[in-house]
């Protein structure tokens, strides 16, 4: 493969030609925001809408997790119309989501707030109105529990139990704000086909899927 040189936000970085631009950002410690990535996951559907960058030559910005490199490219990731995206992407995500930060297993490891800290801005909005999907959460697995009105619907999830475990315990069901994950027929996820691997908690970006050993 190719070895090639592009800059992001004026520093000279070194990549494989074809390399998603989001991986070679945060392996040369530039932070770019992301939930539905996954490095082992060849093209995400990008669908948190988070990792907007602007690419020189561009008219619009674009997507870092499925945006390939290549030799001369020019990207700044702090642009106004950037961060404006990034903005109204986390209050749409922060919309559905009930933000009890103290009370959750994933304090302080929980990306939205490493989001909202990069971003400088609250987690707790004012500007859209809360919609939080208030459903039960699923308590009857022996290792892990799973709270789906956390659940950002990045996906990370589904792709490592299917892909990468090769089991495919885990799907999303229904469309727009009814859609969570769950396993088949909507069974609780205790009586699941499961391995008990534990890689579903591990990529959960939030505090959706946590260890019962680590609940607070």
């Amino acid at each position: 493969m190719k070895t090639i040189t592009l800059t992001i936000d004026e520093k000279t970085v070194e990549a494989t030609e074809g390399e998603m631009l989001l991986w070679v950002a945060l392996d040369n410690d530039i932070y770019i925001p992301n939930l539905c990535a996954l490095k082992a996951r060849p093209l995400p559907d990008a669908n948190c809408r988070l990792c907007w960058v602007d690419i020189e030559g561009r008219s619009a910005p674009v997507t870092a997790c499925n945006e390939p490199v290549y030799n001369g490219m020019v990207v700044k990731t702090g642009t106004e119309r950037v961060v404006r995206l990034q903005q109204t992407a986390l209050e749409l995500i922060l919309s559905t989501h009930p933000v009890d930060c103290g009370r959750c297993g994933k304090n302080k490891r929980c990306e939205l707030q490493k989001i909202a800290r990069h971003l400088r801005t609250k987690l707790k909005q004012k500007r859209l109105r809360d919609i939080s999907k208030r459903l039960p959460i699923d308590s009857s697995h022996s290792l892990f529990s799973y709270d789906p009105n956390k659940c950002v619907l990045c996906g990370r999830c589904i792709w490592v139990c299917k892909e990468e475990q090769k089991v495919g315990t885990l799907h999303f069901a229904y469309r727009g704000f009814a859609m969570v994950v769950t396993a088949f027929g909507g069974a609780p996820l205790g009586e699941a086909d499961c391995t008990m691997c534990g890689r579903c908690v591990e990529v959960c970006p939030v505090g959706s899927l946590i260890f019962k050993n680590a609940e607070k």
